[in-house]
């Protein structure tokens, strides 16, 4: 299992599809590992050199000490890009790795052959919400949180129908890192990125869930409509739409990435 040893923590990362093939690099949501883009990654590698990796403190990388911000978070996937030599990539990013990939488009444009974020939102929750995630999560650890996760991230007959794959990956969440749970709420409180999206110039794909309760489709609309080169679809599902509407997220990105 590759790894990226940085100053203060190591990320785990993995690379699949052919050498020669440009690069496109997948960020995770809060609370998951880099599996969670395996659908993604078994419809796309033969055509892509895919990048997947853990976020600090999740999966296999460390959990550096303190709270991150969406820049600590960026400054990861530069490292990344730098240590494996990725001039430029193609970036997709879920919930927090959307504020990532949002990040990345505004101080690391060049570096990005296109952006596609999901999930997410310019702005993310309230620094209110997320402090009381953060006071729960310090009492009481990631399993209390289990239920709600499920619900806000699939719909109930996702969740009958496949009742493994949600299993799994809500077997993922708990096993986070606590430290590295709370650090990287911290960066989703903090980053705001409502009076910059016109500086994101890559074209840029907005797919939302079309019954997420935590960014709803207006959210990626919003987006879409501020970046220099937008545009907003919505696929079934709640928030981890990536697994629940696996199919339609990979022939939407696909589509972008052409």
């Amino acid at each position: 299992m590759p790894f990226l040893d940085l100053p203060l923590h190591r990320i785990h990362y993995r690379v699949d599809g052919p050498v020669e093939a440009p690069w496109l690099t997948f960020c995770n949501s809060l609370g998951t590992d880099l599996h969670m883009w395996d659908a993604q990654v078994d419809a796309l590698a033969a055509q892509f050199r895919i990048l997947r990796y853990d976020r600090r403190g999740h999966g296999q990388s460390s959990a550096p000490p303190g709270a991150y911000s969406v820049a600590d978070l960026g400054a990861d996937v530069l490292a990344l890009w730098d240590h494996l030599g990725v001039e430029r990539s193609h970036f997709c990013g879920l919930s927090i790795g959307g504020l990532t990939g949002q990040w990345l488009g505004l101080h690391a444009g060049a570096r990005l052959r296109t952006l596609t974020v999901a999930a997410t939102a310019a702005k993310i929750g309230t620094a209110e919400s997320w402090q009381a995630r953060i006071a729960q999560v310090e009492q009481d650890g990631l399993q209390p949180l289990r239920a709600g996760t499920a619900e806000r991230w699939f719909t109930p007959a996702f969740a009958a129908a496949q009742p493994a794959v949600v299993d799994d990956i809500l077997q993922r969440f708990v096993a986070t890192r606590v430290a590295g749970y709370i650090g990287c709420c911290h960066a989703v409180a903090t980053a705001d990125f409502r009076g910059a999206l016109a500086g994101i110039t890559v074209p840029t794909l907005a797919i939302a869930g079309d019954d997420d309760p935590v960014c709803p489709p207006s959210d990626l609309a919003a987006i879409a409509a501020g970046v220099a080169q937008g545009q907003a679809i919505a696929v079934p599902g709640r928030h981890i739409c990536n697994l629940e509407s696996a199919g339609a997220f990979t022939d939407a990105l696909a589509a972008h990435l052409r």
